[in-house]
């Protein structure tokens, strides 16, 4: 069946967040076209003329993070080039998420740009649910963490090359099916990590580790600059970087996280094919908050990532 003969399809309130007030007391999301945080970009205050989308309903972004679609939780409003599906029958949530992930795998027919705008209700959806659907289980993830308000004064931030706060060396190549196996046992338990994106940079597991538990791992050329923060002791190969923390820059969970966010914003350096060679990346200049000593803050960082709602889930 096509999506308009399952659901009803609205256009969204194409509104631009710059014009609406945020507030984090608010119980409505501001949707957007990113493919992240179920598409909500922040909270915002209900306009007395406008009614907020109710929950149950599916968002679906027509451009940007194209056909990124998502069951809302909470009222909404949207962003330009949102669609909202409205079931014509009664649907379960297992069920909403399913066609959920059938829409985002047409994703591909709209690459190099192209948009979804008059094309989105004919796509085709399974006409049967498969019944593994129903059989697995959906949990909300639970937290006890409501989001303080800790903004991020970027302005008042200073430049750090990466080479004065992590000594850098290069992995070590190894082989899969070879050397590595992506089945995790007891003699192969330490996690290998490579320039992908997918699943924290793990691509499977070693019987060595070549990289200590609390450093964090750059994709390198193959990579560009994509960051990881690792928590345990794994085996990084030859195409990644090793950050190690320099003895006065102290390092747990939180702030390990919040430079690996840093570090990958460099990502843009590198489009097109260009890739960071190894001094290149040394003399990556990045922006932290500091002190008013002007050394980075390290307690701010970590502070400010445990203020995020979820955090008590790391």
């Amino acid at each position: 069946m096509k999506i308009k003969e399952i659901f009803t399809l609205h256009q969204g309130h194409g509104y631009d967040l710059e014009s609406m007030e945020k507030s984090h007391n608010s119980n409505v999301n501001f949707i957007s076209r990113t493919s992240q945080n179920n598409g909500a970009v922040a909270q915002v205050e209900q306009i007395e003329s406008t009614q907020p989308f109710q929950v149950g309903n599916i968002t679906v972004a027509l451009g940007g993070s194209v056909l990124s679609a998502f069951v809302q939780l909470k009222p909404f409003y949207t962003a330009f080039h949102i669609m909202v599906l409205k079931p014509k029958f009664e649907m379960t949530l297992k069920e909403k998420l399913y066609y959920c992930m059938c829409i985002k795998a047409n994703a591909y027919r709209y690459s190099y740009g192209r948009q979804a705008n008059k094309t989105l209700g004919d796509i085709y959806l399974p006409d049967v649910i498969p019944e593994w659907v129903y059989q697995t289980e959906v949990k909300p993830i639970a937290t006890k963490i409501k989001r303080e308000n800790m903004p991020l004064n970027i302005y008042k931030w200073k430049e750090f090359k990466i080479e004065n706060l992590f000594k850098i060396k290069r992995g070590n190549r190894i082989v899969r099916d070879e050397d590595y196996f992506t089945e995790k046992s007891v003699e192969y338990r330490y996690n290998v990590i490579t320039s992908t994106k997918r699943n924290n940079g793990v691509d499977g597991y070693y019987h060595s580790y070549n990289c200590p538990e609390n450093s964090i791992v750059c994709g390198g050329e193959a990579g560009g600059m994509f960051t990881t923060y690792q928590p345990s002791d794994c085996w990084v190969m030859d195409r990644a970087r090793i950050f190690a923390p320099k003895k006065d820059v102290p390092m747990n969970k939180y702030i390990g996280l919040f430079l690996a966010t840093i570090f990958s914003y460099n990502q843009y350096k590198y489009s097109y094919g260009r890739t960071p060679n190894p001094r290149g990346i040394e003399q990556t200049v990045i922006k932290l908050p500091v002190t008013p000593q002007g050394s980075p803050d390290w307690d701010y960082m970590e502070n400010y990532m445990k203020s995020l709602q979820y955090s008590d889930r790391i």
